[in-house]
């Protein structure tokens, strides 16, 4: 093969499996990649490269004598680096953290080695997976693989790039209002928020209790599929985690979605949030192919997306207060000017609003799911293309409305994939979304989508560092 890092983690395996791919030579091609090509993204700000050899070599040598133990097995990954890993440096961007390597791994990090997953290292966020994008703080934002001059979203941006660009075939982010999915639909790829619980939390850094999911980002929804069968199960250690099983998300991936009903929240595209006109027309392309293979689409109705923002918004900020605001009395200097001006403000969110805001919160997730058990699934946008990278008014994090938030608030699995290309040349995106626990159904139909358009033959061009 030309290119082994044009692979998407399924292909990989399959010839890994067959012997005739060698774990080694993938990482070596992953990480030539990324020294050739990630001094204009600035998608990874810890690179393992002695680590990552050592664990291909250990793949390797297993996979020869008895096969692998499982579809990671020998595949390079990365993780957001707010994910603890036992004895490498997890920074969550943030000056507070810059000489923090930890006793542990995260669980998730954990489960991926148990795999036999090759870890590369860790990936650009923003500050403490919330602030951002921001230039005062310990490394610089990661770029768009698209176009370095655009924003790829946040806050698992490094982690969107990376895979984007071809660095490596898996990762894990974080959403607690979109901070998987945004990532993938500026940067081109499938990224799934799972159901809440589904994925431990366990020796992730927090942002808001109540609200983070953990979960997958990778080229395609069947190395989504791959990679939750990993990260997903019950975990005691975290408080918000599910003991429900764990179906074989690879096995709902049958390409059919004919009879299944899909929701569009007209209200939502009409009256509240309505997309760009280009982005209208390549959503209702995207319901098209929906309905050739099959699907019904019907317009489903929700409370106001202004009721989602606002609740989640106000448990959010009196969260992140609570995380950070030690720090913030005794060391403000330490925290970028943005998060810095977040955490200040959810200083000032009194008891009474934020126990009004998790009632609200209870009520508005019960009618979606009311609203979910008429439908097999529901769609809109993810977000609009990428724009340009440049600073961000922190204020717009209680004024600006999203496609994203309201399916954290109702936890309910979501995910992201790629439905085309703007004339800028950035990806669109189609936010696929499901009932509690409903991921197979999810992965289903991201899957069929993708089998039946052209978007996943198209990869970024960058350009190699000038030699002398």
């Amino acid at each position: 093969m030309a290119d082994p890092t044009e692979l998407s983690l399924a292909e990989a395996s399959r010839l890994i499996a067959a012997k005739k791919l060698s774990p080694v030579a993938l990482t070596e091609a992953c990480l030539a990649r990324i020294d050739a090509l990630d001094w204009q993204l600035d998608s990874f700000v810890t690179l393992t490269a002695e680590r990552a050899r050592a664990d291909a070599k250990a793949a390797e040598t297993a996979i020869m004598a008895d096969g692998p133990v499982s579809p990671l097995h020998g595949i390079p990954y990365c993780l957001k680096d707010i994910f603890n890993t036992a004895g490498i440096r997890t920074t969550a961007q943030s000056k507070l953290l810059a000489d923090n390597v930890p006793a542990q791994d995260s669980v998730c990090q954990a489960k991926l080695a148990a795999a036999g997953g090759v870890l590369l290292g860790k990936t650009a966020t923003w500050e403490f997976a919330h602030g951002g994008p921001s230039w005062d703080v310990l490394f610089p934002p990661a770029r768009n693989p698209w176009n370095r001059d655009y924003s790829p979203a946040g806050s698992s941006s490094g982690s969107g790039a990376a895979i984007a660009a071809g660095f490596a075939l898996a990762t894990l982010g974080t959403d607690t209002g979109g901070s998987i999915r945004g990532p993938a639909a500026a940067c081109g790829i499938a990224g799934l928020k799972p159901t809440y619980g589904r994925v431990s939390r366990c020796g992730v850094i927090p942002n808001c209790f109540t609200h983070d999911h953990a979960g997958p980002l990778a080229w395609t929804t069947e190395d989504v599929a791959l990679l939750m069968q990993v990260v997903a199960g019950h975990d005691p250690q975290d408080p918000g985690s599910a003991n429900i099983p764990v179906p074989d998300y690879r096995a709902a991936l049958t390409g059919d979605v004919s009879g299944l009903v899909i929701g569009v929240p007209m209200r939502w595209l009409a009256d509240e949030l309505p997309p760009k006109p280009e982005t209208s027309a390549v959503f209702d392309a995207a319901l098209s192919v929906f309905k050739d293979m099959g699907a019904e689409i019907r317009d489903v109705d929700l409370p106001p997306l202004r009721a989602y923002e606002d609740a989640k918004k106000i448990i959010a900020v009196a969260e992140l207060f609570t995380i950070h605001g030690a720090d913030l009395r005794t060391r403000p200097e330490l925290f970028g000017a943005s998060l810095r001006y977040r955490i200040i403000a959810g200083g000032l969110v009194r008891a009474e609003e934020y126990i009004q805001a998790m009632r609200a919160r209870t009520d508005l997730a019960r009618a979606m799911q009311a609203a979910m058990a008429t439908v097999d699934v529901m769609m809109l946008p993810t977000a609009e293309p990428a724009g340009k990278l440049e600073p961000i008014d922190p204020e717009t994090l209680f004024t600006k409305l999203s496609y994203t938030t309201a399916f954290n608030v109702g936890g309910n699995p979501a995910l992201s994939v790629c439905c085309g290309f703007a004339g800028t040349g950035m990806p669109f995106s189609l936010q696929i979304v499901g009932r509690l626990f409903d991921e197979p159904t999810v992965l289903r139909v991201g899957d069929a989508y993708e089998r039946a358009t052209p978007w996943r033959d198209r990869r970024p061009a960058l350009l190699a560092r000038e030699t002398a």
